[in-house]
């Protein structure tokens, strides 16, 4: 069980350091939650994937 004090760091950690953004999906965009939520890999681990295997490409498309 964390004391308070590292549950203050932890939440001053969280606030000053972790970035966060919202994606919506709209009822046309059902089948994309379909299959994102079928995917093995939990849905931030997919989207951070994603957007390095974009950058790798994006990278060796410039030399």
């Amino acid at each position: 069980m964390p004391s308070e004090a590292q549950k203050r760091a932890t939440t001053k950690y969280v606030r000053e350091k972790v970035v966060q953004k919202q994606v919506r999906f709209y009822p046309k965009d059902a089948d994309l939650v379909e299959w994102v939520e079928s995917m093995e890999e939990p849905f931030a681990a997919y989207i951070r994937r994603l957007i390095r295997d974009d950058m790798r490409r994006s990278s060796s498309n410039r030399l």
